[in-house]
């Protein structure tokens, strides 16, 4: 893996959340549009695609430490529930209110209605200590990886993620970077050379201008993607389970007939045993193959991020690989 160096699991990791949110789940009997409904079940996390990765690896007993900029009473929850779960943190003030994003998971037919807000407007300010506590928490030597994940708030600059990268690079002990991200922000970083791009099927669609819809073009598009800088890009295919695009040969990993009814944070979780794995210095077919069971496990669980560990060895025993 590019960049690596020897990492145990006493190093940390650290997870970027730039735009963290309250991410609140309800389940409702059934969905009916301009109905009022009653949740039977609510559920609320500190998430945003960072945190949820951050949670998702603490749970699998990761050394986790979690950056990002947060605003208001809400960023203020978010700091408190992160302390009640022992997760480390270093968040950047801004303006303002952090982020609620909000998803309905339909009992009757299982159908998940997802309202994420984009928040609000950040300033320079809140971006240049977001970039200050990342410089700081590497300088310290300790950090196995960086993962990168989510939107760029508002405001942000359109490289954001790419000047986080080269911080990483730039550090007094290179870290590896892994990132998941999409849109605007990508092709920047693509240019820093991240050690693991993770995509979904529509994310790598978009980036390589592959349609995917299988395996196989799942393989070609990440193909694209390493082309484009990447040392190793791992497309998601749902249900279909990871895709490995690496040096050698992609790979493809086949999970078993197992389907939770709360795929959100799914991806994120993904992330999270991903890092897990790269802290341990396992191949990228392995470090993926925990990610899958990691995403897996979240959708048998309410709450983004959310995982039993003690799922983790029977999903990965049913996962299969398979080369294309």
């Amino acid at each position: 893996m590019s960049g690596q160096g020897t990492a145990g699991p006493h190093k940390r990791l650290l997870f970027v959340a730039a735009n963290p949110s309250i991410d609140r789940l309800y389940e409702v009997d059934r969905f009916v549009p301009g109905a009022i409904h009653r949740p039977q079940r609510s559920v609320a996390v500190a998430g945003g695609k960072g945190l949820n990765a951050a949670r998702a690896a603490a749970t699998l007993g990761g050394s986790v430490i979690a950056v990002g900029i947060v605003a208001g009473r809400a960023g203020d929850w978010i700091e408190e529930r992160l302390a009640e779960l022992g997760i480390e943190s270093r968040l950047a003030r801004g303006t303002g209110e952090t982020r609620t994003c909000f998803s309905v998971l339909d009992r009757s037919s299982g159908v998940m209605t997802e309202i994420y807000e984009r928040g609000e407007q950040i300033g320079a300010a809140a971006w240049d200590s977001l970039e200050a506590i990342v410089w700081a928490e590497l300088e310290r030597g300790d950090v196995a990886a960086v993962s990168l994940s989510g939107s760029l708030p508002p405001g942000a600059p359109p490289d954001g993620f790419a000047r986080i990268a080269r911080i990483a690079l730039a550090s007094s002990r290179t870290v590896p970077v892994l990132a998941d991200t999409y849109g605007p922000a990508l092709p920047a970083l693509l240019g820093e050379r991240p050690a693991i791009l993770k995509v979904n099927a529509a994310e790598a669609g978009e980036a390589s201008g592959v349609s995917v819809a299988d395996a196989q073009s799942a393989a070609g598009a990440g193909r694209i993607l390493r082309d484009a800088g990447a040392a190793c890009v791992i497309v998601t295919v749902g249900p279909g389970g990871a895709v490995v695009v690496g040096a050698d040969d992609p790979i493809h990993l086949i999970p078993p007939d197992l389907r939770g009814a709360y795929p959100v944070g799914s991806g994120d979780a993904f992330l999270g045993g991903l890092a897990i794995a790269v802290a341990r210095g396992e191949s990228m077919v392995e470090a993926a193959r925990l990610g899958l069971a990691a995403g897996i496990a979240n959708a048998l669980v309410p709450g983004a991020g959310e995982l039993d560990p003690a799922s983790i060895a029977g999903i990965l025993e049913g996962i299969r690989l398979a080369p294309l």
